[in-house]
C-alpha cells in the first residue's frame, strides 16, 4: 500500500511520441528541393512575362513604324499639296494676266493697222509713238512679241491660216504674218496667225 501511495504521489509521466530525428543533411535537401521548385516556378512565370513583354515591344515597334510611315506619307502629301496650290495660284495669276493682255491685243492690232493706213505724216508718227509705248510697256511686263516673215514655222507658236508655194522662201517658212503672236515666258497669250510657204 505504501507503494501504491508512493505511486499516487509521483507524477505520472506520459510517454511522449518520439519524433524521428532528422539529420541536418536530410533537412537541407528537403528545403533545397522545395526552393528549387519555387524558383523553377518563379523562373517560368518571369519567362512568360518576358515573352509577353517581347510581344508587346514587337507590337509597339510595328505600330511606331506604321505611324512613322503614315507621318512620312502625310508629310509628302502636304508638301505636294503646297507645291500644287502654289502652282495653281501662280497659274491663276498668269492666266488672269494673259486674259487681260489678250483683251487689249485687238485694240493694239487696230492701232497698228491705223498706222499703216494713216494718210498724213503727223497722224502716222503719233500712232507709231503709241505703238512704241505699247511695245515698251509689254516688254516691262515680260511679254514678248513673235511672228516675223522668214521665221521657221513652229506649230507651238504659229497658227497656219494659209499655205503657199514660193521658190524664194525655204521649206516651212513664214511667208506672211496676219497677226503677231505674244507670249510671257512659256505661256502663249496669242498664237501668231501666219501664211506658210512650201
Amino acid at each position: 500500500m505504501d507503494n501504491e501511495k508512493q505511486n499516487e504521489n509521483e507524477p505520472i509521466e506520459e510517454p511522449v511520441a518520439a519524433e524521428p530525428e532528422e539529420s541536418p543533411e536530410e533537412s537541407g535537401e528537403e528545403l533545397h528541393s522545395k526552393d528549387k521548385k519555387k524558383l523553377s516556378k518563379k523562373v517560368k512565370e518571369l519567362e512568360a512575362k518576358l515573352e509577353d513583354s517581347d510581344k508587346l515591344l514587337e507590337k509597339a515597334n510595328a505600330l511606331i513604324a506604321e505611324n512613322n510611315d503614315k507621318y512620312l506619307r502625310l508629310l509628302a502629301e502636304f508638301d505636294n499639296y503646297k507645291k500644287r496650290t502654289a502652282k495653281e495660284s501662280e497659274a491663276k495669276y498668269s492666266n488672269a494676266y494673259a486674259d487681260a493682255v489678250q483683251a487689249l491685243l485687238p485694240v493694239f492690232d487696230n492701232i497698228e493697222r491705223a498706222a499703216d493706213y494713216a494718210s498724213d505724216e503727223q497722224s502716222k508718227n503719233g500712232l507709231q509713238l503709241i505703238i512704241k509705248h505699247f511695245h515698251d510697256t509689254l516688254g516691262k511686263m515680260g511679254i514678248e512679241q513673235f511672228g516675223e516673215v522668214g521665221d521657221e514655222f513652229n506649230a507651238d507658236l504659229h497658227s497656219a491660216m494659209m499655205h503657199v508655194e514660193d521658190e524664194n522662201l525655204g521649206e516651212n517658212t513664214v511667208a506672211e504674218v496676219f497677226q503677231k503672236g505674244y507670249k510671257k515666258g512659256d505661256k502663249i497669250i496669242r498664237y501668231a496667225t501666219v501664211k506658210v510657204a512650201n
